[in-house]
């Protein structure tokens, strides 16, 4: 397989070196104070029109143009780009019917379709949404960045080390540009998260000292292989089951709960250990991940978080998180959360019904500041620590070995070819044996690597 290969990161990054300089609490990530209403953006004094791209048109790309076309009414749709053409023409089909024609200006010469076809749309735009499986976000993003492109990217941001210190090496570049980039973790931009966070940072419930992270549900997707596909356009239509397109779904999923603890406690965790398999989904059609993961994260403060996530029907669905403090505990879930004293009892209590979708509002939020221009948000920080984090958790289940941060970063985790050299008619990156299945991690005997 074909490496990544970039000049600018070395084959290893300490941990220390890795978070340095670094903040969970800057880049657009703690503005509870700036909720602002999608008309906003276009109050301010920068008043030109914006053209978007779009690249990956499949349902999250889909939502994420129709959220920015909500937030600023003065951007236009002016390019696509996806492997496939019936997605590209399916979510141009919807989107022109939602806005009814408004604010969609996308020329049949500008929806390209194939592998590194992404350039094409990337070099239409102002601001790019990357929204195609994540094992192609790094190339994307580095190169929206070169171009000087604004950019709204679907979490996680990688699923391979390599993958991890492309984005880190563009993100400063980003910074250098003064482009904004916001990472979909949209839990940082949503009032119930943010108001139990600017407690927890006041003290409310003490230092945080353990929790317990979920999601838990009874699985995703499946499609049928078809008798004229080849094999990587079976991969790439069944994404969510191949490593190298998705990263199993303590990647995919359960990164918001994961990032969730790296940002109430401030800090990455040191190591990992856990255990996971596949004991109910399980078939040659789904492909090589794991329905279950179980992962303990130990933090340089000392905390430790317990993390579930799981892929099977007829169980227990939980998608939360908990946290207990020196002084009390909290509660957060969707527009829900709780603050407890251990002495007084419930001291906080957010119900959010009539809050702004944070789907909706991180593209508010990224609007603005292009607009206001004094204010650059960047969450490709965090974005990418928290996508290592989730990788981490892999690692450690996948080997059945305790992992440290600086072992994980310093191995040679290469899963994604370089897209501009792929076509669907090469080999994939994982190939089934004869009787169609694919190779599976085995705790105990898999490799960090």
């Amino acid at each position: 397989m074909k490496k990544n290969k970039n000049s600018s990161v070395k084959n290893s990054m300490p941990r220390r070196e890795f978070i340095k300089n670094s903040s969970l609490f800057t880049g657009g990530l703690l503005m509870a104070s700036s909720f602002l209403s999608p008309a906003y953006a276009n109050k301010v004094k920068n008043d030109k029109k914006l053209k978007l791209a779009v690249i990956g048109c499949g349902g999250r790309g889909t939502g994420a143009v129709s959220q920015a076309l909500i937030a600023d009414k003065n951007v236009e749709l002016v390019a696509m780009a996806d492997a496939f053409e019936d997605r590209l023409t399916d979510s141009y089909n919807n989107l022109n019917e939602m806005f009814g024609g408004a604010q969609i200006n996308v020329k049949p010469t500008h929806k390209f379709v194939g592998f590194g076809s992404y350039k094409k749309a990337i070099d239409e735009a102002d601001v790019v949404i990357l929204a195609t499986p994540p094992g192609f976000r790094p190339q994307h993003f580095e190169y929206a960045v070169a171009q000087g492109k604004h950019v709204f990217m679907e979490k996680p941001v990688a699923t391979d080390v390599a993958g991890i210190k492309k984005v880190m090496a563009a993100t400063e570049v980003a910074k250098h540009k003064n482009l904004n980039v916001v990472v979909g973790l949209q839990r940082h931009y949503q009032r119930s998260y943010l108001e139990a966070y600017k407690r927890i940072k006041r003290g409310a419930i003490g230092d945080i000292v353990s929790g317990q992270v979920y999601w838990n549900s009874g699985g995703v997707w499946v499609r049928p292989r078809k008798d004229n596909m080849t094999e990587m356009e079976y991969q790439m239509r069944n994404w969510y089951y191949f490593n190298w397109l998705c990263g199993d779904h303590i990647l995919e999923q359960h990164i918001h709960n994961i990032d969730v603890a790296n940002w109430f406690i401030g800090e990455y965790p040191t190591t990992a250990q856990g255990m996971g398999g596949r004991e109910v989904r399980n078939g040659k059609d789904h492909g090589q991940i794991f329905d279950h993961h179980f992962v303990e994260f130990t933090y340089p403060s000392g905390a430790v978080i317990s993390s579930q996530c799981r892929h099977q029907p007829n169980c227990m669905n939980r998608v939360d998180e908990v946290f207990q403090g020196t002084e009390g505990s909290s509660y957060t879930k969707s527009n829900e959360s709780e603050l407890k004293s251990y002495k007084k009892g419930v001291i906080y209590k957010h119900q959010g019904e009539d809050d702004v979708n944070p789907y909706q509002q991180e593209h508010n939020r990224l609007f603005a500041a292009i607009r206001q221009e004094h204010e650059v948000i960047n969450d490709a920080d965090n974005g990418a620590k928290s996508t290592m984090t989730a990788i981490l958790g892999r690692m450690a289940t996948y080997t059945g070995k305790q992992v440290t941060w600086d072992e994980a970063m310093q191995s040679n985790l290469t899963l994604v070819p370089d897209e501009d050299s792929m076509t669907f008619d090469v080999k994939a990156p994982v190939m089934p044996d004869e009787q169609g299945n694919y190779p599976v991690p085995v705790p105990g005997k898999s490799k960090l690597a």
